[in-house]
């Protein structure tokens, strides 16, 4: 089979091979519509990009594990995400370095040390930055993927749970169970995950014609990313849909020192289901997530692009299942 060049992506589309290199390297002076219909043909053809097709013959890659500090600490749930990413990246023959953003060099745009001495030859973001450094990111040569997040105006690929549905089976066996005054923690424009969980939590609430009350719509976090104080309303929905497990044990907490009890008061279901037994009591009702196909879908995509697969960017998502345990119960008719 005749060797697919970049002259030859150009007379498909009808632009200059210079064109197409831009359009390959993430380059500026493409526009979107050209770029993507090069992506397009290129895949279509079969094109390996030389510059990166090097490493097919290499025993290992480097690619590095990016984690804005603020999602980072022992028994964190991206600590758990990170070691399942060491242990898939060492089971494909692969190395993994990690390094942790800093709050402030991530104000002021600071490339990562793994791209600015040029130590990796892919990078796996886990946990959304801020847009600005998002799109610092997504402006370098070095392949990317996005882990457990997603931004439409960034080019790289990205990986995440299945959000949206899984908060609407949460939300609708809660209202299934007599629950019609329900609230949500979260700050829904934190971060991708916490606004489609937000929005699947709205889509089972529309679906049954349930009013949502604003002030049941809580906060967990401040501007930096550090829990707060929940400033819960006077008058309690009977149950709430929390945005992660640790936010629910941060309600269920607060809630047991003001002398409420789950899930005799309220009732409280959580998201992630990684915590181990016992972490919450009662045992917390959640949505759990298929990590090791996420974490190994990561991989696959980071090693492809360094390997030169060319295609058109994408967001992957994985599913998962609801596990009701004792944080909530179903009311009575006079409830």
């Amino acid at each position: 089979m005749k060797k697919v060049t970049m002259r030859d992506i150009g007379k498909a589309v009808g632009v200059s091979a210079v064109t197409v290199s831009k359009a390959m390297a993430g380059e500026s002076g493409v526009s979107d519509a050209v770029r993507q219909k090069i992506l397009e043909v290129a895949a279509e053809m079969g094109y390996v990009n030389p510059n990166t097709a090097k490493h097919q013959e290499k025993r290992g890659m480097d690619i590095g594990v990016l984690i804005p500090e603020r999602f980072f600490g022992e028994g964190t749930y991206y600590a758990m995400l990170y070691k399942l990413l060491v242990q898939s990246l060492a089971d494909a023959g692969h190395f993994c370095l990690l390094e942790l953003l800093e709050e402030a060099e991530e104000q002021a745009l600071v490339q990562p040390n793994l791209l600015r001495n040029r130590r990796v030859d892919g990078l796996i973001l886990l946990g959304q930055p801020s847009k600005a450094y998002l799109q610092l990111i997504a402006s370098q040569t070095t392949p990317v993927v996005f882990l457990d997040f997603y931004d439409d105006q960034a080019r790289a690929d990205a990986v995440v749970g299945d959000n949206t549905y899984g908060c609407y089976r949460l939300t609708s066996h809660l209202i299934k169970n007599g629950h019609k005054d329900i609230g949500f923690i979260g700050d829904t424009r934190a971060t991708s995950s916490i606004m489609d969980r937000y929005l699947g939590f709205m889509r089972a609430m529309i679906t049954h014609d349930l009013p949502i009350r604003p002030e049941c719509v809580v906060k967990e976090r401040d501007d930096h990313g550090n829990y707060i104080h929940l400033e819960l309303p006077e008058k309690l929905p009977t149950a709430f849909v929390c945005n992660c497990d640790n936010v629910a044990r941060h309600l269920i907490e607060q809630l047991k020192q003001e002398g409420i009890r789950v899930p005799e008061d309220v009732s409280v279901v959580g998201f992630d289901d990684y915590l181990p037994g016992g972490a919450i009591q009662p045992a917390l009702s959640t949505f759990r997530l298929d990590y090791q196909t996420i974490i190994d879908t990561a991989v696959k995509l980071i090693v492809d692009r360094c390997n030169g697969v060319v295609r058109l960017c994408g967001r992957v998502v994985v599913g998962g299942y609801p596990v009701y345990r004792e944080s909530d119960r179903a009311l009575g008719e006079n409830e």
